[in-house]
């Protein structure tokens, strides 16, 4: 019992110095967000090169991917909130996607978490096949149906916060706040006793009293560029939320469509796993996403005043990005198994034993064996 009584009494100490580390870690990730930047691009990149260099290397080089991911996350939020002290000149204009999804984190805490859970299980669904994949296809195609399952939950309840607009992809902000600026408002708020003929630098001046750095001027040779960036458009102008429609009647099931067919999809390889050629998967799964496709063009055709062109510019660009997705169903099921391997194993032959082409043969080759054995890295969502 005095045992028990002393644990827990000394508990809440070590509690208190989580927010401690917490805090020095955040620190030193904004003082350096370059330097972790160009890490964490540095260890993507090591991702590219190491499936088949060793045995089991899909594992581990998908283990420092999903951890680099997750991690990036982590980061990207200790950067959003560093960048909303910085004054206003020096902000990076966000971007339309940005401005919406930063509108509904702030607005709905359960949007942030849903679309934080999504986008975890983005990050480490391949991590899970692989370990799945180990106790049997069986198993490998369950976790594949309960992983796409439970993202097409997510994205149902996403939409239904959203008061049923289209979903874009990624879900949550992305960074887009250049470092440097991070950097240099860290350190001129750390030199604020500095005398000020002291902190004066060919770029910026720091004023003394509040330690706010003036905006540089540009180059003579860039003002209209400059200029440019600085014109307003008609999207820059509207509430967040405009950014995007809301679907109704067939554009609501167009979007449903879009979400489930994953679902579908996944189930349909389960059944007919047993025939890798088959193409009854992929025509059902390639004609939902382009029968959505469709329905959701006609229904903006026929809703927008001026039709499609009445798009929102943020509209036009998921629009865009669904549109280049389908172009992975090459990479999927009976028209892989059919067609696209033969044509890869006919490059990596002409590039075998060539000077430095020979390097990208066998990347690709690497790669292939993943295209080949699991599901989740030509998925699109």
């Amino acid at each position: 019992m005095g045992l028990y009584k002393q644990a827990s009494f000394k508990m809440p100490e070590t509690l208190s110095l989580q927010p401690k580390w917490l805090g020095m870690y955040s620190d030193f990730i904004i003082k350096n967000s370059s330097a972790v930047s160009q890490i964490e691009s540095a260890l993507r990149s090591l991702t590219y090169i190491i499936p088949g260099r060793f045995r089991e290397s899909e594992i581990a080089s998908e283990s420092l991917h999903s951890g680099v991911q997750v991690l990036s996350l982590y980061h990207d939020s200790l950067l959003a909130k560093s960048s909303e002290r910085l004054p206003r000149s020096q902000r990076p204009q966000s971007s339309p996607h940005n401005r919406y999804t930063k509108f509904w984190t702030q607005k709905s805490p359960t949007y942030k978490r849903i679309a934080l859970i999504l986008q975890m299980i983005q990050y480490t669904e391949l991590l899970w096949e692989m370990a799945a994949k180990r106790r049997g296809e069986k198993v490998r195609w369950r976790i594949v149906v309960i992983l796409e399952a439970v993202k097409a939950l997510c994205r149902l309840l996403l939409l239904r916060l959203t008061n049923s607009r289209p979903l874009l992809s990624p879900p949550l902000p992305e960074r887009e706040i250049d470092p440097s600026s991070l950097e240099e408002s860290s350190s001129s708020m750390d030199g604020m006793d500095t005398p000020p003929n002291e902190r004066f630098d060919e770029t910026h001046w720091t004023m003394p009293r509040t330690g706010l750095s003036l905006p540089t001027l540009p180059d003579s040779s860039d003002i209209s560029n400059y200029l440019l960036s600085k014109v307003l458009t008609a999207d820059d102008i509207k509430p967040p939320k405009a950014l995007l429609h809301r679907v109704t009647g067939k554009g609501e099931l167009a979007e449903c469509l879009y979400i489930l067919r994953p679902v579908i999809y996944a189930l349909a390889m389960q059944h007919w796993s047993g025939d890798r050629k088959s193409w009854r998967p992929w025509l059902l799964g390639v004609s939902i996403e382009y029968g959505a496709r469709q329905l959701a063009k006609a229904d903006f055709q026929e809703r927008l005043a001026g039709g499609l062109r009445g798009l929102t510019a943020l509209e036009r660009e998921e629009l865009r990005k669904r549109g280049w997705a389908l172009g992975w169903w090459a990479m999927r099921g009976a028209f892989y198994e059919n067609i696209t391997k033969s044509w890869i194993h006919g490059l990596t032959g002409k590039l075998r034993n060539k000077p430095i082409v020979d390097l990208l043969g066998g990347i690709i080759e690497d790669y292939e064996f993943l295209w080949d054995q699991y599901y989740f890295p030509t998925a699109t969502l």
